[in-house]
């Protein structure tokens, strides 16, 4: 017998939903009901509940302190840089519980001690925005790189607001090191090809693609293709987009830009209004730092690594063990 759905009951966006995280967080955490449960409960869905779960964390209402007895898995390490090629890799070995949630955590605690301890020290760093390294921002602790210039490499202006601090990325960045942040003061998709051709032509947004092509050293995350999509959700993205896009052979996105198995670009005319760095030049850089985990990123994470966009890969066991089971 199939499972009752409740109602669609949509969220409030004041004190109420902060209540609504806290109720969410201890029964998922400290009374260790599952998501579907909680759901019941409060009268949402499961989706609503993970929503609130991930804001929950994103906005310091929980906080969740990984403590692992082994730190990497070295062996995996080893593994992924035979088998891709690549300059570095960091694995964040599986907990017991095998929770995507906590995977993130672990894995942007991992992404934040490699991007302190990157020596010698970076003057021009690229970094794309998202939920993965909105976490990764968050662990930076104060003054890693006095000096240090952010730039943002992909276009980041919303179209929906959101409680979501995903889209102040460059800027945490750059507070947290003692530095200074260049924006991209564009929408990540517009309307027409040719609007995104004017606006790159704009001396403004052309000095900070320019400065994006420059950065030595980039750090992005990697998207899963789904309704829960930051493109979808800051509306980029319409939901029925995200299902075309699925029949087209997608796997997710890359700053933005979606690609199939292989790491190509499946939608000529929606890259045609991606406004922000190709995927092709984050082959020139001298460390392309790929932060990605969880298991709807799996996909996405082996497109990156076979089309040769990650030079130096940060994720967890699981996503790790999928990429060597599917290197070419």
């Amino acid at each position: 017998m199939n499972e009752a759905r409740p109602p669609f009951v949509r969220l409030p966006y004041d004190e109420q939903r902060e209540h609504l995280m806290v109720r969410a967080a201890k029964l998922y955490y400290d009374l260790q009901r599952t998501q579907g449960e909680i759901a019941s409960e409060l009268g949402l869905t499961r989706w609503q509940i993970s929503r609130l779960l991930t804001e929950a964390r994103e906005l310091g209402i929980v906080r969740i302190e990984i403590m692992p007895r082994c730190s990497r898995a070295t062996e995996l390490e080893v593994e992924l840089q035979q088998a891709f090629g690549l300059r570095d890799a960091v694995v964040v070995p599986q907990g017991p519980a095998n929770d995507d949630d906590l995977a993130l955590e672990a894995v942007a605690q991992a992404a934040s001690k490699y991007i302190v301890g990157l020596k010698p020290q970076v003057s021009l760093m690229g970094v794309s925005w998202g939920r993965t390294m909105s976490a990764v921002a968050r662990l930076l602790p104060a003054n890693w790189n006095p000096g240090l210039h952010v730039v943002l490499v992909n276009g980041a202006t919303n179209i929906r607001s959101t409680s979501s601090r995903a889209i102040a990325v460059a800027e945490e960045f750059a507070h947290s090191a003692g530095g200074m942040a260049t924006l991209l003061p564009v929408p990540a998709v517009v309307g027409k090809r040719s609007t995104r051709e004017v606006l790159e032509q704009d001396p403004v947004i052309e000095n900070v693609l320019r400065l994006a092509e420059q950065a030595d050293v980039a750090c992005f995350s990697m998207g899963g293709l789904s309704h829960e999509s930051v493109l979808v959700t800051s509306g980029f993205i319409e939901p029925e987009h995200i299902d075309r896009l699925r029949e087209m052979g997608a796997v997710g996105d890359i700053l933005g830009r979606f690609v199939d198995a292989s790491g190509a670009i499946v939608d000529a005319e929606l890259d045609g209004r991606t406004l922000g760095l190709r995927l092709d030049l984050l082959r020139g850089k001298s460390r392309a730092i790929g932060i990605v985990s969880g298991r709807a990123k799996h996909a996405v994470a082996l497109a990156a690594l076979k089309a040769g966009y990650v030079s130096v890969l940060i994720t967890d066991e699981a996503c790790a063990r999928a990429a060597l089971e599917g290197r070419p």
